[in-house]
């Protein structure tokens, strides 16, 4: 009886070795990238990053999919930095703040009143490509696509018309900014630092007056409901986009590394073109809420010298001279 149970057991073992008989589903074989972004859900950002989720799905066949953790669910930018570089996530939608702490460098894309308007950003995302993604590669990761998160204004408890008016207020800094910590050291005033989740609680309780930020973003996140006034001049474009651990896009099969980045130009190209839309639109939307946009009038020269003093602290530090000279002539017409 023994050696019957025994030659029955090895039958079946046998069997399931077969071709054609393993069980083992496509979701069971799926590739699931993990991806961090501090755009809440809901948000445009998040409804067009699940829509590309979608259609690679359908493209592969299930094979590659996009697990998305939105609203900083996996901590600040910095954290989804960390989790890249230890494999415990894959990627992340992040700003320039992001990008810096893996290619520093790539500050150079959000000077103040250097590429201020989305044609100036566009012509170097297009020209200077190949070379950011290079920069980028050589650190082991993949920029999956680029994608702008509005224009940078000061939004504020009280009105700002000239630089020195922030001397006397409580500015936030996010804690890897170089350029804004670069900025309020120039001006003087003594800037307060603090991760992103922190900044709605910051100002409710007044510890800061004062937050950098696209309309867009102020109304994603409610910070303009705390806010009084707001720059009516841009000094940037919140630039960013989608990165990846190299090492991981290099692990894919290549017709799956082929659909992830075609997938993604579109998704990042809809995601330009929307976010765009919808930062114009939230600027109307807070001016109609009562918030009042402060023109820099008689005071924008004083603007544009402390502008070009942060130039010229970080060239050598951040950047090169030479890359910016470059990125000026790719902002060019």
């Amino acid at each position: 009886m023994n050696r019957c149970w025994v030659f029955i057991v090895l039958v079946a073992v046998a069997a399931w070795a077969l071709p054609g008989t393993n069980t083992k589903t496509k979701a069971d074989e799926a590739i699931v990238l993990r991806i961090a972004s501090l755009a809440p859900s809901g948000s445009s950002w998040m409804k067009i990053l699940n829509a590309w989720d979608k259609t690679l799905r359908e493209k592969t066949d299930n094979r590659l999919q996009m697990r998305f953790y939105p609203g900083g669910a996996q901590g600040d930018e910095r954290d989804f930095v960390r989790k890249m570089r230890v494999g415990q996530l894959d990627g992340g939608v992040v700003t320039v703040t992001g990008l810096s702490m893996l290619v520093k460098p790539s500050v150079v894309l959000v000077l103040p009143n250097l590429l201020n308007t989305y044609e100036k950003l566009d012509r170097v995302n297009t020209r200077m490509a190949s070379q950011f993604e290079k920069m980028f590669a050589d650190e082991g990761y993949k920029i999956l696509g680029w994608a702008d998160a509005g224009k940078t204004r000061l939004f504020s408890k009280k009105p700002i018309r000239r630089p020195s008016d922030i001397k006397s207020m409580r500015p936030w800094v996010w804690k890897d900014d170089l350029i804004f910590v670069e900025f309020y050291d120039v001006i003087g005033a003594s800037a307060i630092r603090l991760g992103v989740p922190e900044v709605y609680p910051a100002l409710q309780t007044r510890m800061v007056d004062v937050v950098a930020v696209s309309a867009l973003a102020a109304v994603s996140l409610q910070w303009y409901t705390r806010v009084k006034n707001m720059t009516a001049h841009n000094s940037a474009i919140i630039a960013g986009g989608t990165v990846m651990n190299k090492d991981r896009f290099d692990s894919l099969p290549p017709d799956l590394q082929e659909i992830l980045v075609s997938t993604g130009k579109r998704a990042h190209d809809l995601l330009n073109k929307t976010i765009r839309r919808d930062d114009d639109n939230a600027y109307d939307i807070v001016l109609k809420r009562g918030i009042k946009a402060i023109e820099a009038g008689e005071y924008q020269a004083e603007w544009d010298k402390a502008a070009q003093e942060v130039h010229e602290r970080l060239t050598g530090r951040a950047y090169s001279k030479s890359l910016l000279e470059a990125v000026r002539r790719a902002a060019a017409p």
